[in-house]
């Protein structure tokens, strides 16, 4: 048997980009993603031109949706955030060195997680079914017993269901 050569993956991989690129839809995502990864890039080397390269793995970047040229830093804690906003003017000087135009940066944290803990519902445990007759139920029982016929079949069967079922 005769099978095609397997494609080159780097052949493929440029066949799938170049995909991406041209599809409606697809094209604007890709280079929304492209866009971010560049800005990401380009903020590590600015940060470490400001001797800020330890903070670049806790800092998401993306530009502000509604506003032009504006740069938006997500940051896990305060002291980070304190940190950013004394060296913004350097920062916005060093992206765009960079390439990176931005007019302003702002500064937010990121929201703390929730310290509680959803958990699924306990599955109660079904009700116990009863061992045995409730007072009322012994006495409906007992009182058929009575009405009927000592050599009845059926007060035959009632015995042994009030002697099988203990108070």
């Amino acid at each position: 048997m005769n099978f095609a050569p397997k494609p080159n993956r780097t052949q493929a991989a440029h066949e799938l980009l170049d995909y991406l690129r041209g599809s409606e839809g697809l094209g604007g995502i890709l280079a929304k993603t492209e866009d971010l990864a560049k800005l990401r890039i380009a903020l590590k080397a600015a940060l470490f031109e400001l001797d800020l390269d330890n903070l670049a793995s806790k800092i998401e970047a993306g530009w502000r949706s509604g506003g032009q040229n504006e740069l938006f830093l997500l940051v896990s804690g305060a002291s980070i955030a304190t940190r950013l906003q004394q060296v913004l003017p350097s920062l916005i000087n060093e992206l765009a060195k960079k390439g990176v135009v931005c007019t302003a940066i702002k500064v937010r944290l990121k929201p703390a997680p929730p310290t509680w803990e959803i958990k699924p519902r306990e599955r109660h445990q079904e009700t116990a079914k009863p061992k045995g007759f409730n007072a009322v139920a012994r006495a409906s029982w007992e009182s058929l017993v009575e009405k009927l016929a000592p050599d009845s079949d059926l007060r035959k069967a009632v015995e042994r269901l009030l002697q099988s079922k203990p108070k």
